[in-house]
Order: C-alpha cells, then structure tokens, then sequence
C-alpha cells in the first residue's frame, strides 16, 4: 500500500547526495548529524528516508526492505523527563511497524511495551526497549535507523543518561542500529562534550550539512504549487526568485505563494522584487529564522561582513566565495540593523515585563525556561560571586528537590546560555567561572 504522506510524492533524485551520505555511516553502523539553516528542508529530508519508497530502493535496491527507518520529532518532547521521552521512543518504533503493514513485528513489539508500561518504571521501560530493539535487530535482522528531527529542541533537557543508554541499545545491536541527529548545528556546540561522551566514538566527525539547493526536490515543491493553485507561474519570475533565494526552500516557496497572491504582475520582475517580496510579514519571518539560528560571533561577522573567517557560515551554505548567497537576506540585513540587531548592547532584566532585553530588543523569547531563570539572578546579582549552591537553588527552585541536581547540569547551562549572549563563547565577556568560588556576570 502507497503511503499517503507528502514526502512519498517527491522524485526518488530528491537530496541524492546528502541521503548517499547519511546512509554510508548507517551501512557502516555508525550515526551522525544533519546540519542545516532553518527551513531548508532537514524535516522533509528525514521524511523522505521513512516514507518514500522510491528513494530508498535508488540507494538500497532491495535491501531496502531490511532497513527500517523510525521518524521522531523530539519538539513534541521537549520538555519531558527522561522516561517520558523514552516512551516516546517506543510508541514511534510502534507506529513505525504499523505504518510499514508489518503486523507480526507490530504485534510483538506491543507485546513488550504494553508489558513495560505496567510498571511506570524508567528502568524496566528501557529493559522493555532494548528487548524490542534485540528482536528487531538480531532476530528479524532489520537495520533501525532512529531519525531524531528537531533534537536542538530536546538541548535543555539532554542527560548523560540519555546518550548512555543509546549506547547500551547500539552495543547490543552493533552495526545494526543508527541515530540520525537533525539540528541547526552540531552537538559540539550545543552541549558540553562530556554530555554525550559514551556515545561520542559512533558520532565523531560524522557531519552531513544540508546545502540550500536541491533541484530535484524545488522543481517538484514549484509543480505542485502551480497544481494546487490552478495557476502557472512564468519562467523568468522563478528564476528571479531562486536566484533572490539561493534556492532555500522556504523562502522561494513564500516568495512563489506571494507572486502567485498578488495581481501586481509588474512587481515581479528582477527589478524591485526585492523590495516587494521584503514587505511580506512571512518572507520577514523567514529571514529573521535564519539570523536567529545564527549566534552572536555570527552576526557580528555578518554585520560588519567578515564572511571569510566563519566555516560554519560556509558549511551551512549562507556563505559562498566570501558573499553571502541569499541575496534576500543579504537585503534584510540592513532593516535587522536599523532595528538595533548585530550591535553590541547591554543585557538587562525588566522586571515590570518580566523581560530580558538586549538594548530595546527583547532576548527572552529565544530562551528556555532555565537560561531564563539563570540570566535573570545573574542580572540581579550582577558583579557579586555566585556560589553555585545559590545558583541551582534559584534555578531549579521549581522543582521537589535540587538535591539531584548536579553541578554537570549547571555547567551544561551555563555553556548553552554563553553560545546564546556571549560574542566570543569561548572567552566569555558576561558570564565568567571563578575557579573554586563560583560564578559572576560582569555587564
């Protein structure tokens, strides 16, 4: 039976290269990570790989059938605890078997997880899993593939816990199991490598960067707008567009949807489309996305157009031969910068809003819960020496106990909220360790 989502309609050339990647460390039982700029398609690629039948058979052939391909969108677990996200993991690996018609696999796997459950136990329902993962693995010989779409979401609450238990599960299954990490940079970056040490030899170097450009893919997205909205869109316009876009895929699918929405033909021409297209809220939206995933290192270079320096601009494809090449964010730059964006300001705590802000822009919404709470007591006790017992407290004063607390969990946040407000995270103007005595945020 065909599978009625979206991704089974894309041609089986879609993404070619990065897919012939991905699955080179998979046939080798190792994992790795998909790195790309928001909206250019990491969702839609895993998608891709668990769905379409096509693709798999052009880089599997018919060992297709022996890979099984399990998509996770960890935003919706991001803020649950470590056995919440495990039973996430085994109700995915469930709908995964049905999705796939494979009823006796189906059956035994929920077999076993209904037996797990009994116990509301995060030990016996990762017994539980493992004893799934051994029937798929070793008795049907299956390769799983977890796909774990959106993981920078999950960042706040990852344990050591977390990556130790995917190498226990690795370790019993050997080169059968793999993890697919989908996020807007690398691990290396967002959390402290001691984090996901224990599962660190079957990730290292293992980088697969998502380019802007997949034509197989960006023709059909442009044929099947033009389907569904019974109109054709001319030629010149959509090579105006791509090049505006440097074919990003949200982007030249909003700019398409704003030239297919509006009846001023004329502006759709080379010649003031930027200007058009800039004044769409969603096409702002979009662009704003991208300067967002960006830290503040990166927008500083960006702002004062040291493009040269950056690898990660190059490797994401922002940046090609020292320019940027989305034209149209290369536009947008200017407004972001009139508004007070890229320019070093003072972090400060409003506590009439309850915001932080940076200057006059507010700094809170890209912010979890925790670098919230620990920005703003280091704001409030700016200068002092924190003891790192009077931090946790503050921080984790929600929860039933800070006993379980640990100072690893303190460290992890402290890097996170560095990469978010520091300009130079690696010699940190704001937020210093005072070796031995504790921490202090200096403005």
């Amino acid at each position: 039976m065909e599978s009625t989502h979206f991704e089974s309609l894309y041609p089986d050339t879609s993404r070619f290269s990065e897919i012939e990647k991905i699955l080179g460390f998979v046939r080798n039982g190792n994992s790795c990570q998909l790195i790309g700029l928001p909206g250019i398609g990491r969702s839609n690629l895993l998608g891709l790989l668990t769905y379409n039948t096509g693709i798999r058979i052009n880089h599997l052939g018919e060992n297709q059938k022996w890979f099984h391909f399990v998509l996770l969108n960890f935003s919706e677990v991001r803020k649950k605890p470590l056995l919440g996200v495990m039973k996430f993991i085994f109700l995915s690996l469930l709908d995964s078997l049905r999705e796939r018609k494979m009823n006796e696999d189906y059956k035994k796997v929920n077999e076993i997880l209904n037996e797990s459950l009994k116990a509301n136990d995060e030990l016996v329902l990762f017994q539980g899993l493992k004893r799934a993962i051994d029937f798929l693995c070793i008795e049907k010989e299956l390769t799983v593939v977890f796909l774990f779409d959106r993981f920078e979401e999950y960042i706040p609450m990852l344990s050591s816990e977390f990556f130790t238990n995917l190498r226990v599960i690795r370790n019993r299954a050997k080169y059968r199991f793999s993890v697919v990490f989908s996020l807007s940079r690398s691990l290396d970056d967002l959390v402290e490598p001691m984090l996901f040490a224990d599962f660190y030899e079957f990730l290292a170097g293992n980088i697969v960067y998502l380019p802007l450009f997949d034509k197989p893919g960006l023709d059909f997205r442009i044929s099947y707008l033009e389907k569904v909205s019974g109109k054709k869109i001319n030629k010149k316009n959509i090579d105006s567009i791509i090049e505006l876009t440097g074919a990003h895929g949200k982007l030249t699918r909003l700019c398409l949807e704003a030239i297919l929405a509006t009846s001023n033909w004329q502006l759709a021409t080379r010649e003031g489309l930027s200007e058009f297209l800039l004044e769409q809220k969603g096409i702002q939206g979009s662009l704003f996305e991208i300067w967002s995933s960006l830290n503040p290192e990166e927008q500083k270079m960006i702002s004062a157009n040291q493009l040269t320096v950056c690898d990660y601009l190059t490797n994401i494809g922002l940046v090609k031969d020292g320019k940027i090449s989305v034209p149209l964010f290369a536009d947008f730059i200017p407004t972001l910068l009139r508004q007070g964006y890229g320019r070093a300001q003072q972090l400060v705590f409003d506590s009439q809003t309850n915001v932080i802000k940076k200057g006059d822009l507010p700094l809170s919404e890209i912010l979890t819960s925790s670098e919230f709470k620990l920005l703003k007591y280091l704001l409030e006790n700016q200068g002092k020496i924190l003891d790192r017992n009077e931090v946790i407290k503050s921080v984790w004063q929600d929860t039933k106990s800070v006993e379980g607390v640990t100072d690893q969990a303190l460290d992890q946040l402290i890097f996170r909220l560095r990469k978010k407000i520091e300009e130079d995270p690696n010699n940190p103007g704001h937020l210093q360790t005072i070796k031995g005595r504790g921490i202090r945020f200096v403005p």
